[in-house]
């Protein structure tokens, strides 16, 4: 079998205003980036802001595995299986980010015959959002330290700053950093701290601002540091908002690539579930479901981030209202959760199959409350036995949901047909009864203990000190009403990661809690993750390369 990048790179893509003309999109408002990649303008969406909304499908998944799940796969491989039945159908998903790219999990264009292209192009440098949303972030940072060498007129208590400098890559050694030292122009001595840019308050922001005007008050809002007097200092108090936004005004349009099979793909925004809200634009979901009768969208790592956060925070804020729910699945996977080494999971295992599909049953039960039906499908490997299949198939089926095989990773669009069809036949025949886990009336702590214990499972929650006494602070300040954002490992429902299954009998111990004022949520941040990733001993920037044509390996 081919690997993922030999793959895309033997694809046949059209050029990029051949795709956009299968949606209508005329060339005027395309900005091209070269023959294969594309932004499209801010007019063609004030164009068609009126047409009906398409349906809206979100693609989740079990906690992740080593074992693997392929939900970007199954994401992109739905896609395509719309298009081979017909459906005018547009695919909504994250960008990569670097740091996993060199790192340890890879990119993010999906696998074997369900990817978007050009694959290099996009999980290296793409279009530059990333990039302006980087360099956003640490023009604030600079112009917050320069205020304070030039007088610090607006009385910034230096021990109370509370924005990072921020790089896409992994780098532990930036988590804590000295700055200031040298002479006294060099700046004033202080502690820093560096994020990876998907967990930047801009990543956020730039996802969930509607326009422009909403993304510089958005910009204006973020609070950077506090006075000696404990009053807030914002990045419009520094007046660096329109410097940002200028910035970020390519950033804000959605990029348009497209699938093996030339289904349209708008790839656009890229925080993480685990540190952030893990989900694409609202720019790019909104303006997808205006072009196209079905939009497949996705949200990171299992539906316990990224479903839940999806929910509670993307569609909360934009009005959006999915109409259904496709939760990824694999054999090896439920029986890695089942107790099984990752060397084992290949081999035929009922037992651990039942023990671990508790994990798959507690993931439906969660969609299942916000009142949205749900489709299960079995990513298939050759490994799996028909004894596994059809006991996974009768499990999901008996809580009343669809479940369908996919093959998309094998055979493309075509793999995917049998989900298309049960996705079809939900939409057809199952509302959605779309609500939302909590009220916005409710005070930040129910909404973290309604996180906890509704989806993840916990007796409760135990808080540090800090974290105390921050919501408080935050609800004084006024910014109680605001959704949280769980911060919390992805491989267990619990806070640790090495529970699998669905542990039972645990607390969520919230030991940081920080407010993003421009986002629009208040970040918990549970157990030891981190917002600054750190690279591992065999990191997967070893096997990367170039030949002297120009032609990468080792990406995957």
């Amino acid at each position: 079998m081919k690997t993922d990048i030999e793959i895309a790179q033997e694809a046949n893509m059209l050029p990029i205003r051949e795709v956009a003309a299968q949606l209508d999109i005329p060339e005027d408002d395309l900005e091209f980036y070269g023959k294969y990649k594309a932004k499209i303008s801010d007019e063609y969406y004030e164009s068609i802001k009126n047409n009906q909304n398409g349906k809206l499908i979100l693609v989740t998944a079990i906690n992740p595995t080593p074992a693997g799940e392929g939900k970007t796969t199954t994401s992109v491989g739905l896609g395509q299986a719309f298009g081979k039945l017909g459906k005018k159908a547009v695919i909504a998903l994250r960008e990569p980010s670097l740091g996993p790219c060199f790192g340890i999990k890879g990119g993010a264009a999906g696998g074997g015959y369900a990817q978007v292209v050009p694959m290099e192009d996009l999980n290296l440098h793409f279009t530059g959002d990333f990039h302006a949303i980087t360099s956003a972030n640490n023009l604030l940072a600079a112009m917050l330290d320069n205020h304070i060498q030039q007088g610090n007129e607006l009385n910034i208590d230096t021990r109370q700053i509370v924005w990072k400098r921020c790089l896409d890559m992994n780098d532990r050694v930036l988590r804590n950093v000295v700055v200031g030292l040298g002479a006294k122009a060099d700046g004033t001595v202080r502690e820093d701290h560096f994020v990876i840019t998907v967990a930047s308050e801009i990543m956020a922001i730039l996802c969930l601002a509607n326009d422009m005007e909403d993304l510089k008050e958005r910009l204006g809002r973020i609070i950077v540091a506090y006075t000696y007097a404990g009053e807030p200092v914002t990045a419009g108090d520094l007046q660096a908002v329109g410097a940002m936004a200028a910035l970020l005004k390519d950033a804000m349009k959605p990029n348009l690539i497209q699938t093996l099979e030339h289904t349209p793909a708008l790839v656009h925004g890229g925080p993480f579930a685990n540190i952030a809200h893990g989900c694409n634009s609202v720019k790019a979901t909104k303006t997808a479901l205006k072009m196209a009768d079905y939009v497949i969208t996705e949200a990171g790592f299992g539906a316990d981030l990224g479903a839940e956060k999806f929910f509670d925070i993307k569609c909360r804020m934009a009005g959006l209202k999915p109409d259904a729910v496709v939760l990824v699945a694999t054999v090896r996977a439920l029986k890695y959760n089942g107790g099984v080494p990752k060397n084992e999971v290949s081999e035929p295992n009922i037992e651990a199959l039942k023990r671990g599909i508790v994990n798959l049953e507690k993931h439906i039960e969660n969609l299942q409350q916000y009142g949205v039906p749900v489709v299960v499908t079995l990513n298939s490997f050759v490994t799996d036995t028909e004894e596994e299949t059809a006991f996974v198939k009768k499990f999901c089926e008996s809580r009343g949901c669809e479940f369908a095989l996919s093959e998309v990773w094998e055979k493309g669009g075509e793999g995917g047909i049998e989900l298309a069809n049960k996705v079809l036949f939900t939409l057809e025949n199952k509302k959605s009864d779309f609500t939302l886990l909590y009220p916005d009336a409710m005070s930040l702590e129910d909404k973290i203990h309604a996180v906890a214990t509704k989806i993840y499972g916990a007796n409760g929650v135990t808080y540090a000190p800090a974290a105390k006494k921050a919501l408080a602070k935050i609800t004084q300040m006024g910014y109680g009403k605001l959704p949280v954002c769980m911060a919390k490992t992805q491989y267990s429902f619990s806070d640790d990661p090495t529970k699998l299954g669905r542990p039972t009998g645990f607390d969520i111990n919230i030991r940081e809690v920080y407010l993003s004022a421009g986002a629009g949520f208040v970040v918990a941040i549970t157990g030891a993750i981190m917002t600054m990733p750190g690279l591992p001993k065999t990191p997967a920037a070893f096997n990367i390369d170039v030949n002297e044509n120009g032609v990468i390996t080792g990406l995957f």
